[in-house]
């Protein structure tokens, strides 16, 4: 606890409130750790007109502490005791005073306390000097920068940290002169004094604290104008050819997503300045703070031998957080649990934007493969969970977040899109960002607006897509007539739960015949079955994909004929988006038991070599791939590495272009397994051997230097020393030698390696962690990493509450990935039973990364 001078008890002040009752008072007070719903709820409706001034000292020193003030001012409607958010220890806060006298405060339960006594209700200025909280800060020895999603800033600074009470933010920080600085605002002005610097930064405008954000450090700037605005890029990239290559398109990307947002929206855009901060390791893809928005460096400053998909993921990260100042930024959801919102929309409208940049790529395809897999991923699990998810305190909020918002959600909007059309759900778009500028909304105020527009029962769709989990399976019911012509044909879908559920969509049937003549039906599926009555008469199929339209969505059984056709005759099929959706079904088959995985790698080792689409390519590469390594036994993978060897090696030279050889090129360092082929990546390592039409970068010569080590090759460890001696770039350094423990061939060093990340210090840079996590857990070492199985379940809840969002579900699926043993299964099935206390989200992502496992171990071992 801490006091100010003259302390007075908080239990004692609160019987002079005056207009609160003393239960209630307590109750606010009494709200526990995080920010509970009834808090953050009581909060925004007795506080208004928000304002922070935000003032921080930050040392050259990273070991030093960052030191600060904040004034927040606001007009308090009901008088009664405050409650600011503080995750730090009682000696980080020196001092509270409320207009400017000092008075007594509390520090409890990650709050701070300002009793009744000393607030009235009307307008309140509260100021707090503290000891800022490193956990969000994310320092390094020369720069840092801030990442508050969800609830973080709370680590940081004292404030109320909930995403519906949006402030104004004055930023001013008091850093080396050297160092640059980036923040919502613009660089208002800078003071020069010795060795430091102050710059104050404008006035935000009404943001979430989710959003503030600032970076500072030894950063270079390129700058560029776009459509009259001006942007500045912001990096540590020391390779100039690089940067070089590179700049143009991200700002051209920017602003031709940004273009696209202010005419399907209807709003300019709504902020003052558009810059970007490239961040070496950064936790997400991106983020997308208003006026700062932070990307990982590496998905935009892309290799000269970059494949096509890397290309499209990078404008479509780009158009993705572009979307989020409109969706998200501009209009905010209530309250975390419909966090789902600002993401689809992002990820739905991103595919949109992406479409002329690339305007060779079947953008079809494109999202079929960048949504489906990753989607079916969770929703066929026991821990599949809904879209839209009830959530009591923002300090869970982090295990909202998944493929399940990302992936399956903006499937779902195109479903709405296609209920409702296309036109009309723009223009509901268009009202709700209208109506809810610069304030808060939630999914019920969007399908209010949008239910006006269309005759479809939007609130029983919701209930079904949104507010519960899992997907339904569908079949097809086919009879013909002497085996010539189709006498019925009918879908049929059921409820794997048993609930009995009807899930509303549209799809598209598509009946082929041979490799050129298909025919596609579109097919309402409102009730159990669904009869398609002008597919009778018609020559009977060769194969049926109740999905060949690319949208619809479930687990899509195959008939035993469609799936022998497939298996035989896929390849042959002359459309990619036909192609693709062969592929996810016969994948999906494979995992429930349907498909054996000999014949279909088989089949992928016959598509490969015929295959022109790169997105094709990449997918059934990343099928091969998996299935090599989780659905093989180890005998059967070493008897079938030569050929895949060679054929991926074959199709590496053969590619004819640049992006599709670096695919093909990775793939074949992946799998590699024989004495050749790990000669040969040696020679191309020590630049003895070239990779045909592949420059290989500082990055591809550090993995080939890793996929070697963790093969156990002769001299692995004088091969890591050399190959951290030639990176150039600090930031690749630092990642290149903390990995390096973890590919030793000593068990001992690795389990000291492991040992350490017991420290959450030692987490702190978490795709470094993700990355040796990955190696200690290689296939080939899965025996001996079977170990640290337990030991990493057992730290969930402290990776959940020390970690960013993503992390938890990132370090299940780094520990589980290599895994395919029924002893690994075993582990993972006892935890769960023991340890029956384990929050329901957390269980629930267990149970997802533990799916490929489970099904691998009953696939390749007959694990029950």
């Amino acid at each position: 606890m801490a006091t100010a001078t003259a302390r007075i008890p908080v239990v004692a002040t609160l019987a002079i409130l005056g207009g609160v009752t003393l239960a209630h008072a307590q109750s606010v007070v009494d709200a526990g750790p995080g920010v509970p719903r009834t808090l953050a709820d009581h909060r925004a409706a007795v506080i208004g007109d928000l304002r922070y001034d935000l003032r921080l000292s930050v040392p050259e020193e990273s070991a030093a502490p960052v030191t600060g003030r904040v004034s927040a001012s606001f007009r308090l409607t009901e008088a009664g005791p405050l409650v600011f958010d503080f995750a730090q220890p009682a000696d980080h806060v020196h001092a509270v005073r409320v207009g400017g006298a000092p008075v007594a405060f509390e520090v409890r339960d990650e709050h701070v306390v300002v009793p009744a006594a000393a607030v009235r209700a009307g307008p309140v200025v509260v100021d707090i000097e503290f000891t800022a909280g490193d956990g969000s800060l994310n320092r390094q020895p020369d720069f840092l920068y801030t990442l508050f999603v969800p609830d973080r800033a709370r680590v940081a600074f004292p404030l109320f940290d909930q995403p519906n009470l949006k402030a104004r933010l004055r930023l001013q920080l008091d850093l080396p002169a050297e160092w640059r600085a980036v923040a919502n605002g613009s660089a208002a002005s800078r003071e020069v004094r010795g060795e430091r610097a102050t710059i104050a930064f404008t006035e935000t405008e009404p943001i979430s604290s989710y959003l503030f954000a600032f970076a500072a450090g030894e950063f270079q700037v390129e700058e560029a104008e776009r459509g009259g605005r001006r942007m500045a890029l912001y990096h540590r990239e020391t390779d100039r050819e690089r940067i070089a290559r590179n700049t143009a398109a991200i700002f051209d990307l920017h602003a031709s997503a940004l273009a696209w947002l202010e005419e399907y929206t209807g709003v300019p855009f709504p902020f003052e300045k558009l810059d970007f901060v490239l961040v070496p390791a950064f936790q997400y893809g991106g983020m997308e703070h208003p006026g700062a928005i932070f990307y990982r460096a590496d998905a935009l400053l892309l290799d000269e031998s970059a494949s096509e998909q890397a290309h499209l993921g990078r404008a479509s990260v780009i158009a993705h957080e572009t979307a989020h100042q409109w969706f998200g930024n501009l209009v905010t959801m209530e309250w975390f649990d419909d966090v789902w919102l600002k993401e689809t929309f992002a990820n739905f409208l991103a595919a949109k934007i992406v479409n002329p940049a690339f305007p060779e790529v079947d953008h079809d395809l494109r999202f079929l493969l960048a949504h489906y897999p990753a989607a079916y991923g969770v929703d066929r699990t026991a821990g599949a969970n809904p879209i839209r998810q009830p959530l009591d305190n923002l300090n869970e909020a982090g295990t909202l977040y998944g493929a399940i918002i990302y992936q399956k959600a903006p499937i779902v909007i195109a479903h709405l899109e296609r209920l409702m059309g296309e036109e009309a759900l723009r223009d509901g778009v268009r009202a709700y960002l209208s109506e809810h500028a610069f304030a808060n909304a939630s999914w019920s105020d969007l399908i209010a607006i949008l239910d006006r527009r269309t005759d479809e029962d939007l609130a029983a769709w919701s209930r079904t897509w949104v507010d519960e989990n899992g997907r339904p399976r569908i079949d097809v019911e086919l009879e013909t007539r002497g085996g010539d012509a189709i006498a019925r044909l009918a879908l049929r879908q059921s409820d794997p739960t048993g609930r009995g559920r009807v899930w509303n969509q549209r799809l598209e049937v598509v009946l082929g015949h041979g490799s050129s003549q298909r025919e596609h039906l579109d097919v309402h599926l409102r009730a159990p079955r669904a009869e398609v009555p002008e597919a009778v008469g018609r020559p009977a199929p060769d194969y049926v994909l109740a999905n060949g339209g690319a949208l619809g969505y479930g687990l899509m059984v195959l008939d035993a004929g469609t799936r022998d056709y497939l298996l035989a005759q896929l390849p042959s099929i002359d459309d990619a988006v036909v192609r693709a959706v062969g592929w996810v079904s016969l994948w999906e088959s494979l995992l429930e038991g349907e498909v054996d995985p000999e014949a279909f790698v088989e089949l992928a080792r016959r598509a490969l070599p015929a295959e022109a689409d790169e997105q094709n390519v990449t997918r059934i590469l990343g099928y091969l791939t998996t299935a090599y390594w989780r659905h093989l036994l180890p005998e059967r993978r070493a008897a079938l590495a030569p050929e895949i060897e060679a054929l991926l090696w074959e199709r590496t030279v053969s590619a004819g272009r640049r992006s599709l050889a670096a695919t093909c090129f990775r793939a074949y360092r992946d799998v590699a397994l024989t004495d050749d082929a790990l000669a040969r990546l040696a020679r191309i390592w020590r630049r003895e051997e070239t990779v045909p039409d592949v420059p290989l970068s500082e990055r591809d010569l550090a993995a080939l230097a890793q996929a070697l080590a963790v093969r156990g090759v002769p001299e692995s460890a004088a091969i890591l020393r050399s190959q951290l001696d030639r990176i150039a770039n600090a930031d690749r350094r630092a990642a290149f030698a903390f990995a390096m423990p973890a590919l030793s061939p000593d068990p001992d060093t690795r389990d000291a390696f492991f040992a350490s990340l017991r420290d959450p210090v030692n987490r702190a840079r978490e795709p470094w962690v993700l990355t040796a996590l990955g190696f200690l857990h290689h296939p080939l070492r899965a025996g001996e990493s079977e170990r640290y199985i337990r030991p990493s379940l057992d730290l969930l809840e402290e990776i959940q509450r020390t970690g960013d969002i993503f992390f938890p579900e990132r370090w299940l699926h780094a520990t589980l990935g290599g895994h395919q043993s029924a002893r690994a299964a075993t582990i993972v099935e006892r935890f769960l039973d023991e340890r029956g206390d384990l929050p329901p989200r957390l269980r629930a992502k267990t149970l997802q990364a533990a799916d490929g496992l489970l099904r691998a171990a009953r696939i390749v071992e007959g694990y029950r």
